[in-house]
């Protein structure tokens, strides 16, 4: 994005790539649909941002939600709004939009340098970068340079977060990368592992109490996996969970596997008489509860609380699950933490290397998913684009 808007001003821009091809992570974005952005009002919108939700805010009222969805437009890309609010391309792919805004950056006259690994950069009169290459080292001098290096989520696809030492040399803060909409990981017996491991929990509400007794909540889907639990519900809380984990040592879930049922009328279909019926058999008749909800039900709980139905009602309507660690950073969707925006000023400059811009996840905000990650990339990419901007005018 920031190639484009500095393109289109007339200024000469190379794009440098440590991966062979450029928009992998972009990619595997789109890999399950790719959801663009979220068409809710943008004082919504921006909550989503959490702590960083003024920076944040900052940026996207310089390229909107509503400016992203008009530029994919303009690549010849129709958009629609799904059910749940979020934005889409029409085809749901990222591969035709990447192809389409490739070549239209290719044909405005951006030069793609691959297999480039930045290695270095100083500060004179003009700033100097050092790359390694196939070929070698490559030296650099330009006018300005925007770094776009990502978090430290799946580093295969070039995301490495083997920046920050560099940045960190220059004295430049960086909070430490963790991972962000990521899995937690939950001591399964092993009859659960292998019997469970990537089955759906559908149709669940998932709670956690802060601090202060206030209530997070999400319905909605997420998965057993080997090592614990994932998927849209718990990335949604991720932020929060991480941060219980790392300040407590675990965080203990609630999981209501009925959430359209309430305590009462569950102890009243498992109050009616269930004959020679076994009590799974009971559960699936009365309650519609059995495959892997009534699976975690038993793994969560004694043979005995099955005799009793009200201690039992009130599991099913809030099952503790003891979290006890995120996954790996390599795992997550995105990562927390990155260049602080009190080392940057509002065009985000590095203030220690004038002339050096920072853009996308490499910044210190997170989003859950829905379009909030790409719509923050977006804005951030055209707000250092129009900082490098205002810097060559300054200098001429």
């Amino acid at each position: 994005m920031a190639a484009e808007v500095l393109i289109n001003a007339g200024i000469q821009v190379d794009l440098y790539d440590a991966m062979p091809s450029v928009g992998r992570k972009f990619l595997m974005a789109g890999k399950g649909g790719m959801n663009i952005s979220h068409a809710e009002s943008f004082e919504q919108f921006v909550l989503h941002y959490g702590d960083r939700k003024e920076n944040v805010e900052a940026l996207l009222k310089l390229f909107s939600p509503e400016d992203l969805r008009n530029w994919v437009h303009s690549l010849g890309i129709d958009t629609f709004i799904g059910t749940s609010g979020r934005v889409f391309p029409k085809d749901m792919k990222a591969a035709p939009l990447l192809r389409a805004w490739l070549h239209r950056l290719r044909t405005a006259g951006v030069n793609f340098h691959m297999r480039h690994q930045w290695q270095d950069v100083t500060v004179k009169n003009k700033v100097n970068l050092g790359f390694s290459s196939p070929n070698g080292n490559v030296n650099v001098t330009c006018d300005a340079v925007i770094l776009a290096l990502g978090g430290g989520s799946w580093p295969k696809l070039g995301s490495t977060g083997a920046w920050v030492p560099l940045l960190e040399e220059h004295n430049v803060h960086v909070s430490p990368l963790k991972p962000s909409n990521c899995g937690f990981e939950v001591t399964w017996s092993d009859y659960f592992k292998v019997k469970f491991s990537g089955q759906p929990l559908k149709s669940v509400r998932v709670s956690v109490k802060d601090i202060d007794g206030v209530v997070r909540a999400q319905t909605g889907e997420c998965v057993i996996t080997e090592s614990g639990i994932e998927g849209g519900v718990i990335y949604a809380l991720s932020a929060f969970l991480r941060e219980e984990i790392l300040s407590k040592g675990s965080v203990t879930l609630g999981v209501d596997l009925l959430p359209h049922l309430d305590r009462d009328i569950l102890i009243k279909k498992l109050s009616k008489p269930r004959g020679k019926a076994s009590m799974a058999n009971h559960l699936r008749k009365q309650l519609g509860l059995d495959g892997v909800k009534a699976g975690l039900l038993r793994e969560c709980l004694l043979s005995a609380d099955f005799e009793n139905i009200e201690y039992l009602c009130s599991m099913i309507k809030h099952l503790p699950v003891k979290l006890i660690a995120t996954r790996p950073i390599e795992e997550a969707i995105s990562s927390a933490g990155g260049v602080s925006f009190e080392s940057l000023n509002t065009s985000l400059m590095i203030s220690q290397l004038p002339g050096v811009f920072c853009a996308g996840e490499m910044l210190d905000w997170e989003a859950p998913t829905g379009g909030y990650l790409l719509s923050a990339c977006f804005a951030s990419g055209k707000v250092a684009a129009l900082g490098v901007i205002q810097k060559l005018k300054e200098a001429c």
